[in-house]
């Protein structure tokens, strides 16, 4: 009998179901430094970004740094003993057979392929940690939001984005306040960037359905498209972040959707990809 196939889709879905019902309704976005390949120095990208942080944080990890076996061994270091590995996703193109009216075709597909890896925390025998690849940086969170030319209205108690008005409504600077955690400029950002990930749902912009009322499925995907976009920006633009108030009110739907269907989170993960290439653009 063969070996059944691994799913990485459903993998990578149950591991992030776990986390979440491991948490008792607290769990909350794990923002950590942004996931980076040992040998190439690169940012993880995607699914991925999700994938290694929920592995950090389920395993206590403290390092950003990924790496396959061979990777490692490269780098003079090996994996400990009963060391388990994380998986990262990547999409591999190739030509299939398409027969269609009875002649020939060949099409192209995308098969997900997974790889397995250890973080630097699994490790032993690493003298020397990299410095991630030069990538573009950010200095001004400000101008970065001022180029999106999105219409930011400060006043009132309640962060939204009304779409038929196509406005981001957000309370005043200073009504946000800190934590143990964060600073209230923190707060404040991490707030703004989960409701500019909404701007970016218009017809005009990334075309995202934005007609789903709170408790159901539609909703709760653009609320994960959207903190999923505030995460990977976060992550990009270094800033530290304080959850939303309002992140338990959804996370039962999200559950929901996550378990309905396993490739909910990379849908969501590339829808919140598309949000950052247009608001970068």
């Amino acid at each position: 009998m063969s070996k059944e196939r691994f799913d990485i889709h459903q993998h990578l879905t149950d591991r992030i179901v776990a986390a979440i019902e491991a948490g008792a309704g607290q769990w909350q976005m794990p923002w950590h430094r942004h996931p980076v390949n040992i040998a190439s120095g690169n940012k993880y990208r995607g699914v991925n970004v999700l994938g290694l942080w929920v592995e950090a944080q389920v395993n206590g990890y403290g390092s950003h740094l990924w790496g396959t076996f061979r990777q490692w061994a490269d780098k003079g270091a090996s994996i400990r003993r009963g060391q388990k590995a994380s998986y990262v996703v990547f999409y591999k193109e190739i030509e299939v057979d398409s027969p269609e009216d009875g002649e020939d075709e060949c099409k192209r597909r995308l098969f997900a392929r997974a790889t397995p890896v250890f973080n630097a925390d699994q490790v032993d025998g690493l003298t020397e940690v990299p410095v991630a690849a030069p990538v573009e940086e950010l200095q001004d969170v400000d101008g970065f939001i001022s180029r999106t030319e999105a219409k930011i209205v400060h006043g009132g108690s309640r962060a939204c984005f009304i779409p038929k008005l196509d406005e981001i409504h957000m309370p005043p600077r200073d009504a946000f306040t800190g934590s143990a955690s964060s600073t209230p400029t923190e707060a404040y950002y991490s707030t703004l960037l989960h409701e500019l990930t909404h701007w970016t749902a218009l017809p005009h912009r990334c075309d995202r359905d934005l007609s789903g009322r709170f408790g159901t499925e539609a909703y709760a995907m653009e609320e994960l498209v959207a903190e999923l976009g505030a995460a990977f920006l976060c992550a990009e633009l270094e800033i530290a972040v304080e959850p939303r108030t309002d992140h338990a009110q959804y996370l039962a739907h999200w559950l929901n959707v996550l378990k309905a269907d396993k490739r909910a989170i990379f849908t969501a993960a590339s829808k919140a990809g598309e949000a950052l290439t247009f608001l970068r653009g």
